[in-house]
């Protein structure tokens, strides 16, 4: 199996770990190749990230087995063909909530005669027109598409979207989610627990791997243990700082 078949059997048999990137050094995400984490969000739609930082994150990765997964800023953006002309592994999509936004994702990240994307081969995933033209537009079909689900409405809708094909991971936000459900901020109420791990259940049955979000430990062996095949945890800005805070603690109790 090549990287992205491995990658996405393992969402469905096993658990993978990643984490969100906002870092505009493209030496923090190759350093995080010998983390032994599975893959990286770069985050677009929250992050500083322009296409041209993008392009060094994405060389940083390229040699190695950490997936890079880009979070582009909308279902209907013109960065999805751009990022993946760039190289990415596969993007992850924000804010979607029906069938009609995740056939358009389709549309415009598949060549023909799955989507409409635009086609370009002098671009780095095909590596400035080097590789095979065939070859490439049939590589280049198998890039991962996660679609995150935000909102009642995408969960309400859930059981027609994880049917979709061509769709590899559904992601589900947990902090819209609860803004959406009236408990914003709490994503570990039972009521998000509940409504994630019914959504597992239903994912499963359609041998979709699923997604969420954590920045705890507990949680993380929760979601784990519950077998989310693709587990995001936290921000890579947030864990440099929560690093530094616990190194902090160590010289405070010295003192004491």
């Amino acid at each position: 199996m090549n990287k992205l078949e491995k990658f996405k059997y393992k969402c469905i048999s096993e658990n993978t770990l990643g984490y969100f990137s906002k870092t505009t050094d493209s030496s923090l995400i190759e350093a995080s190749i010998y983390s032994g984490f599975d893959f990286v969000i770069i985050d677009m739609e929250h992050g500083p990230i322009q296409t041209e930082m993008l392009k060094h994150h994405l060389m940083a990765t390229s040699r190695s087995e950490l997936i890079s997964i880009v979070r582009v800023d909308s279902f209907d953006s013109s960065l999805i063909g751009k990022v993946l002309d760039l190289g990415a592994d596969g993007i992850q999509i924000p804010s979607v909530t029906s069938v009609d936004q995740v056939l358009e994702v389709i549309k415009l990240s598949k060549f023909y005669p799955i989507g409409e994307r635009g086609v370009c081969r002098f671009v780095r995933a095909a590596e400035y027109s080097n590789q095979d033209r065939n070859v490439y537009f049939q590589k280049s079909n198998d890039s991962i598409i996660v679609i995150q689900l935000e909102g009642k409405e995408g969960i309400e809708n859930f059981d027609e979207i994880v049917q979709i094909q061509g769709v590899d991971i559904i992601f589900v936000g947990p902090y819209d989610l609860s803004q959406s459900l009236g408990i914003p901020g709490q994503i570990e109420h039972p009521i998000i627990i509940e409504k994630i791990t019914e959504l597992q259940l239903k994912a499963k049955a359609k041998g979709i791997a699923l997604g969420t979000f954590c920045d705890t430990p507990h949680m993380l062996k929760h979601w784990r243990n519950l077998n989310l095949g693709y587990l995001a945890y936290s921000v890579d800005i947030a864990i440099f700082m929560e690093k530094l805070k616990e190194i902090n603690s160590l010289r405070i109790k010295k003192d004491l």
